[in-house]
C-alpha cells in the first residue's frame, strides 16, 4: 500500500523560506496527483497546493499564489512544496496526499475524497 511520509517543517521567522518534502514507498507515485493540505489550530483543513501525475497542471489557492512552488521528482517517488515569504498565518500542520489518476489545475477545488492516502503531517510555524 502506497504510503506518505512528510518533513521539512520547522520554525522560521516572517519571510523566511522552507522546502517540505512528501516521500512515498510502497508504490510508485507516477500514477498519482499530489495535494498539499494545511490544518490550522482551530480551523478547518484547507488545500493549499496539488500537482497532476504528469506534471503539466499545478493548482495553488490564492492565499499562496506566487509564495509557494510545487513540484515532484518521480525518480525520487517525492513531492516537494516551496514555501517561500513565509507569513504568520500560514502557521499549520502541513500533510501531503495521492489521488489515483487526478487532473488537477488551477481551478481545482481541493475534494479530499480525491485522495486516498495521506502523510502524517509536518509542522510548519512562522513567528518572530
Amino acid at each position: 500500500q502506497l504510503q506518505l511520509v512528510e518533513s521539512g517543517g520547522g520554525l522560521v521567522e516572517p519571510g523566511g523560506s522552507l522546502r517540505l518534502s512528501c516521500a512515498a514507498s510502497g508504490l510508485t507515485l507516477d500514477y498519482y496527483a499530489i495535494g498539499w493540505f494545511r490544518q490550522a489550530p482551530g480551523k478547518e483543513r484547507e488545500g493549499v497546493s496539488c500537482i497532476s501525475s504528469n506534471s503539466v497542471s499545478t493548482s495553488y489557492a490564492n492565499s499562496v499564489k506566487g509564495r509557494f512552488t510545487i513540484a515532484r521528482d518521480n525518480a525520487k517517488n517525492t513531492v516537494y512544496l516551496q514555501m517561500n515569504s513565509l507569513k504568520p498565518e500560514d502557521t499549520a500542520v502541513y500533510y501531503c496526499a495521492a489521488g489515483p489518476m487526478l487532473y488537477c489545475d488551477d481551478s481545482y477545488d481541493y475534494n479530499p475524497l480525491d485522495f486516498g492516502s495521506w502523510g502524517q503531517g509536518t509542522q510548519v510555524t512562522v513567528s518572530s
